[in-house]
């Protein structure tokens, strides 16, 4: 009588097959990513032109937020303070990192969801701001800190099924969010609020969207995306009409 063989213990290598490379087809250029780096540009440089980083005045003008004029009625400074930046430097900084997680955001989500994410963590970060400092405030790190979530939030929640180069990209994104916010707690110029408030929001969102590198969008899902960047261009032109009008 033969002896039988042994069960063949399954290994996570034997999976492997089974995983999606997250990087297989990844644009390098992302579009939407690029196009949002590109307005911030223009707007610093507008901001520039007129005199707007010469004083705090300037900047409020410009369109910062702070706590009293939101109060008082000026809700569209929730996300025009999301655009403005304070110094070259500080927009460098911020379109390196965005460049960086848009591009494994819009990856992962697809353009619709992406700017849907991007548009909640930068009015999370917004709101999350108010309640914790005066102002003014202003750029686009609260946004960024929430594809920073939503990004973490991915790469957990879909270990197994998402093959990636290096598996501590998770960890180091981490890492890199919790160092960031514990410099902003010595340096009174960097607003916390905005980080942690845009890094919530982002992971809240994260939950509820569906990761297109894994499988389409279904279409049940898809008309929800839709009617939620409807949301997102009302909010945009309502902001528009504030800016100008201020």
């Amino acid at each position: 009588m033969a002896t039988p063989e042994p069960p063949l213990r399954i290994t996570p290598d034997m999976l492997l097959s089974r995983r999606v490379d997250f990087e297989r087809r990844m644009r390098r250029a992302p579009p939407v990513t690029l196009a949002i780096v590109g307005v911030l540009a223009v707007i610093f440089w507008a901001e520039a032109a007129l005199g707007a980083l010469a004083s705090p005045a300037g900047i409020v003008a410009a369109g910062a937020l702070v706590r009293e004029r939101v109060v008082a009625g000026e809700y569209w400074r929730l996300m025009s303070a999301t655009l403005l930046h304070g110094s070259l430097d500080h927009l460098v900084g911020n379109a390196i990192a965005l460049f960086i997680l848009g591009m494994v955001c819009e990856h992962a989500f697809g353009r619709g969801q992406f700017v849907v994410l991007y548009v909640a963590s930068g009015l999370a970060g917004s709101l999350v701001s108010l309640m914790t400092s005066p102002g003014p405030s202003v750029g686009a790190s609260g946004a960024i800190f929430g594809l920073q979530g939503a990004a973490i939030v991915l790469f957990r929640t879909q270990r197994d099924r998402l093959l990636l180069r290096d598996r501590r990209v998770g960890f180091v994104l981490l890492i890199w969010a919790i160092y960031t916010i514990a410099g902003g707690l010595l340096t009174p110029l960097i607003d916390n609020g905005a980080h942690v408030g845009g890094a919530l929001g982002g992971t809240l969102v994260a939950r509820r969207l569906h990761p297109v590198v894994l499988a389409p969008l279904p279409a049940e899902q898809a008309a929800r995306v839709q009617r939620r960047l409807w949301l997102v261009a009302a909010v945009l032109a309502y902001t528009v009409w504030g800016w100008i009008g201020s």
